[in-house]
């Protein structure tokens, strides 16, 4: 069996640490700074995925006893093929680029529901980039932390992704880990806000890392809820490949497994439709934070919207918030105990035109619950662009969220206040 090393609690900035140091041993190497990310967050992932596997090992081996776990190999999320482990690629003395690309690649092939491409296309390979030196500083960096369930928190992929973009993003592609990530204090209020029950169908129509899909199962599992009861009740959609990736990975890492994580443009191509009534999959819980004032996000589709999305209005080109948020009604359950949350800019409540036709039509028809604002600490300015630094979350309810949970709700949130 590979590593037993008992798992010790981790702490965020042990994490970021070691983030920090993998930079550093790239820095003055032939990679350029703006790509640093896409080498170091795959291998975030690679070691992840085997200390996670030795944990199953270790729980086998406490089950079975001295009976050869790897005679079951159900008790495992992910299939790790042999020499393809992190020690595996660590004890590899020369060609070090060579070995770690192959074991990225057949872990990608053994795992094709839910690992495809989430290793990138990473050049490991090239000599000119990774020396063997350079490459073996890197994995021993890694080496020195454990990332296995019990010692990380959920989305620890989530968090790496945030820091690294925050600290290594190139603004000429005007990447954004706001774009993608939602910070865990946002993500429990919402969640404690919805109250998603065990049993219920979830929904993120924007789901980047998976991080609101897990808070929900989490705030039911917190409950004494069983997270089982989610299985085939699980949806989130996302248009970034490697954010996806990140998202099926940390599902199935948490023991959720059976979801659907669809690869998609949200509001040219919804995923989940329902053919019984050709019209968009309904759920229990939507909640999303989408890209804030989402240019080019597909008008020209929505002036005759085959899923007849834009009931209250089409948003202007320029800006694609309230096409998120018309998209999420449509897809509540047209039943009494449907609910939706949505984390949105500052801009989109005062913004006039179109975006002001459509925010009137929603209050006409009472459809907004409350309004929650954020002072910017909640989104760090590396995490968010300067515009949107203070964001807003709109709740909404078709069967309306009782006052009891807001006032239980908001006093635990100092920074936030209610209109």
């Amino acid at each position: 069996m590979k590593g037993t090393t008992l798992p010790v609690p981790v702490q965020d900035q042990d994490i970021k640490s070691a983030l920090w140091d993998a930079a550093n041993t790239l820095r003055g190497s032939a990679v350029d700074r703006t790509d640093w990310k896409g080498y170091i967050l795959p291998l975030l992932f690679f070691k992840r995925i085997s200390d996670v596997w030795d944990e199953e090992m270790t729980e086998a081996q406490e089950i079975y006893g001295e009976v050869d776990p790897s005679l079951f190999p159900e008790i495992h999320r992910f299939v790790v093929p042999e020499g393809c482990h992190w020690d595996d690629v660590r004890a590899v003395p020369t060609n070090v680029g060579a070995a770690l690309l192959r074991a990225m690649q057949e872990i990608e092939r053994a795992n094709p529901d839910t690992l495809y491409r989430v290793f990138g296309t990473a050049d490991w390979g090239n000599k000119e980039k990774f020396t063997d030196e350079l490459l073996k500083d890197l994995i021993e960096g890694f080496s020195e932390i454990r990332l296995g369930n019990k010692a990380v928190s959920t989305d620890v992929l989530g968090d790496a992704y945030e820091y690294l973009v925050g600290k290594f993003a190139d603004v000429t592609r005007r990447n954004k880990a706001g774009e993608f990530y939602t910070p865990r204090s946002v993500v429990r209020m919402m969640v404690e806000i919805l109250d998603p029950q065990g049993g219920e169908s979830i929904y993120d129509p924007a789901c980047g890392t998976g991080g609101m899909l897990l808070g929900a199962i989490e705030h039911v599992v917190r409950k004494g809820g069983d997270p089982r009861t989610f299985y085939g009740k699980i949806y989130g959609q996302e248009k970034n490949l490697t954010t996806s990736a990140i998202a099926r990975m940390n599902l199935v890492l948490h023991g959720i497994e059976d979801f659907q994580i669809a690869r998609e443009d949200t509001l040219r191509n919804p995923a989940f439709t329902d053919s019984s009534t050709g019209g968009l999959a309904t759920f229990d819980c939507v909640v999303a934070n989408p890209p804030f004032s989402l240019k080019e996000w597909g008008r020209e589709i929505w002036e005759a919207d085959p899923w007849a999305r834009a009931r209250y209005g089409i948003p202007p080109e320029s800006y694609g918030d309230y096409a998120f948020v018309q998209h999420m009604i449509a897809s509540m359950a047209p039943t009494g105990n449907s609910r939706m949350a949505v984390v949105l800019p500052q801009g989109a409540l005062f913004r006039k035109s179109a975006e002001g036709t459509i925010r009137e039509a929603l209050l006409q028809n009472d459809m907004v619950e409350a309004v929650i604002g954020s002072t910017p600490p909640v989104y760090s300015a590396k995490a968010a662009p300067r515009t949107s630094s203070i964001s807003n979350i709109a709740i909404k309810s078709s069967r309306g969220i009782a006052p009891s949970r807001m006032s239980r709700i908001a006093p635990r949130l100092p920074r936030w206040t209610r209109s």
